[in-house]
């Protein structure tokens, strides 16, 4: 089951592809839809077949958005939350061989796409790292056995939305 968190940056980047897709992209394709469509037989019609393709993954994806938009739980910044990690948290850990990984903990829709730097919650790694401090350790579980890391640094972004 994924988590039904949300930071406020990746809903309102969701907020936006809906927008765009619909209000954009959407009539955009179906304008090309119907041209091709007016010139005659579509088996062989590319333009045709392709943007009818296209507007069921736009058609798809705004459904999915529809409906999970308002299902989710948008995380803001809390003071609370400072010197632990919780949702939301950059987090610096390093491994005792001196390798060191920056990311930040969001929740699984916003980790595809052009989110580099960014972990699930759901994510073996978050799990572990969750309401721990700086200087602690944390042991991941891995496929090739657990992995020890500790805090180097925890830092929030603190929005005035």
């Amino acid at each position: 089951m994924k988590t039904k968190l949300i930071t406020r940056e990746g809903y309102n980047k969701l907020k936006q592809e809906h927008d765009y897709l619909w209000n954009e992209r959407r009539p955009e394709v179906t304008k090309i839809v119907t041209w091709a469509a007016s010139l005659g037989d579509r088996s062989e019609n590319a333009d045709y077949t392709f943007n009818k393709r296209l507007l069921r993954q736009i058609d798809r994806r705004v459904r999915f958005l529809r409906k999970f938009l308002p299902e989710v739980t948008i995380v803001d910044y809390s003071p609370q939350q400072e010197g632990k990690v919780f949702f939301g948290a950059w987090v610096e850990i390093e491994n005792e061989e001196g390798e060191t990984m920056h990311f930040r903990i969001v929740g699984p829709e916003e980790i595809y796409g052009d989110a580099k730097g960014y972990i699930s919650i759901d994510s073996p790694m978050a799990r572990a790292l969750l309401k721990k401090q700086v200087d602690d350790e944390v042991v991941v579980k891995t496929p090739q056995g657990d992995k020890e890391w500790f805090i180097n640094s925890i830092t929030y972004q603190q929005h005035s939305e």
